[in-house]
């Protein structure tokens, strides 16, 4: 259950930051709900990955969709990619996750460092 709290937390707060700051908002989310809402395990890389992966596909796709994915494709060829919008997506959301998976990890550390 935390940690289905945990992801939905991460996602609305980082839709939220993003709103007002750069790509490094997602950090921020994580290393906020990952303070507050300490996980154990493998959970505390894996939910705030989750959450910033699907949170970025969804955005990149959305995104691409509303120009029939003209420009994607374009920018998909820039990174040798060779057109392919589906692989571009996903790179795109995997440096998300990773970037919100290690600010997660950070949050958790940060938690025992202060309670300790």
């Amino acid at each position: 259950m935390k940690n289905i709290f945990n992801l939905i937390l991460t996602i609305v707060l980082a839709w939220v930051i993003t709103l007002f700051t750069p790509w490094w908002g997602v950090m921020l989310a994580a290393l906020i709900v990952s303070f507050l809402v300490p996980l154990k395990g493998g959970s505390t890389f894996f939910v705030p990955y989750l959450a910033i992966f699907s949170l970025w596909g969804i955005q990149a796709y959305m995104a691409g969709s509303a120009n029939d994915f003209i420009l994607a494709g374009k920018i998909a060829d820039l990174f040798s990619l060779d057109g392919n919008t589906t692989l571009l997506i996903l790179v795109t959301a995997t440096i998300g996750g990773l970037a919100a998976a290690f600010a997660g990890l950070l949050g958790k550390q940060l938690k025992t460092v202060v309670t300790s």
